[in-house]
């Protein structure tokens, strides 16, 4: 039976996701969020009115996408707190892509280690792992506090390059030293790319005071199409030893030489066509989100309302060993009940849609912590205090009382 069906209103979900079926219910925002109607329809009207190439033409068409990536570029720079004076915004397929073009394009025998923590997504730490082998220089792998500070030297990070994530995709702990770790990898002569992925969709403010050098997220975690964004500074991209290039990059081609588009650095991290009307559908979910009001409240607010009754819930089930030691957008947990990849079936077949197994975090969870597969609840700004009581019913009803 499928989830979808035509447009409606009903009690069970927030009006700008109506069109779910009364019986969807969807706690897997951290892989990717659910796309409000604006968004929707801002993509379809891209598709249905004005479909051309951006940045190549000079027809009606195309100038008006040249307007929308201009101004998504704009708001996406205003969410992170940066100035185009100092910052360029480019685009590209999703996080895992935007950290493994920076990496591979960073100038050779300028850095002398990488760094990154134990906490990390794949998509940090396998790049880390191949951008150190590849240059036979040092890899730190440094441990987080419990609070998801990066526990750490001065002399850590000694011409060092590091990557880490600002939120972690397992329990929602925040990097609160973030601003204070930029600054001493500045002085250390180092850089610092942050993985920004579970943070913009949910608390990007936490970032704005970060003096970073690259910061790489996804659309698809915040409520846009499925698209990735690096935020880069100016001084960082002249460096780049660029070799992923192509149409969309050039200003002009010699039989052996080229020169590179002029006055947009962030095109030089463009090559090819790029998904305009996912860019553009982008652009509608940040203005969705600064305007939406869920159940009466703030985006933030309402999130951490939801959190904060998941996790009492949760906490109150004896059979439920929650991997939190703290309320979050993010839970995660096993039982000694029931294996959670047959909990995650069980659940689906009462609606609810959660995600088991290690969440690409594969180091952390099973090599370092010899933790079971766990059960992971993200929480988005489609789901409601009605839903969250939903969720904890069927699990009680599972896997023992409350």
């Amino acid at each position: 039976m499928s989830i979808f069906h035509a447009p409606k209103q009903t009690s069970k979900h927030v009006k700008d996701f109506d069109y779910l079926a009364d019986e969807a219910f969807y706690f897997d925002s951290a892989c990717q969020t659910l796309r409000p109607q604006q968004v929707i329809d801002a993509v379809n009207e891209y598709y249905h009115e004005y479909n051309a190439c951006g940045d190549r033409v000079k027809y009606e068409w195309g100038l008006k996408v040249d307007e929308k990536i201009r101004t998504t570029r704009q708001n996406l720079l205003a969410l992170a707190g940066k100035s185009d004076r100092d910052y360029a915004c480019a685009f590209t397929l999703n996080t895992t892509y935007g950290i493994n073009l920076l990496l591979s394009q960073l100038p050779a025998k300028t850095y002398e280690r990488i760094v990154t923590s134990e906490i990390e997504h794949n998509s940090v730490f396998l790049p880390s792992m191949t951008w150190a082998k590849r240059f036979g220089i040092e890899r730190l792998v440094l441990g987080r506090g419990p609070d998801g500070s990066l526990i750490y030297s001065t002399k850590d990070l000694d011409k060092g390059v590091v990557v880490v994530n600002t939120t972690t995709n397992v329990n929602g702990v925040n990097l609160i030293n973030a601003a204070e770790l930029a600054n001493d990898v500045h002085h250390a002569g180092g850089i610092v790319m942050l993985d920004g992925a579970q943070t913009m969709g949910h608390n990007p403010e936490s970032i704005k005071n970060v003096d970073f050098d690259g910061l790489c997220f996804s659309g698809h975690k915040m409520y846009g199409p499925s698209l990735g964004v690096i935020i880069i500074k100016r001084k960082l991209l002249d460096a780049l030893d660029l070799s992923f290039i192509g149409g969309g990059t050039v200003e002009d081609v010699q039989k052996d030489s080229y020169t590179l588009l002029r006055g947009e650095p962030e095109s030089h991290l463009e090559a090819g066509l790029q998904n305009f009307s996912g860019i553009i559908g982008l652009n509608a979910a940040v203005e969705w989100q600064k305007n939406y009001r869920p159940e009466g409240k703030k985006p933030q607010q309402h999130e951490e309302f939801l959190a904060n009754k998941l996790f009492a819930g949760l906490k109150a089930m004896p059979s439920v060993q929650l991997f939190n030691q703290a309320p979050s957008s993010i839970i995660s947990f096993h039982s000694n009940k029931i294996d959670a990849h047959k909990l995650a079936i069980y659940l689906s077949a009462e609606g609810v849609m959660a995600r088991s197994g290690y969440f690409c975090c594969h180091y952390w969870l099973d090599v370092k912590s010899h933790l079971p597969p766990l059960l992971r609840l993200s929480l988005g700004l489609n789901n409601t205090e009605a839903q969250v009581d939903k969720l904890l019913n069927t699990l009680s009803a599972i896997i023992g009382g409350r």
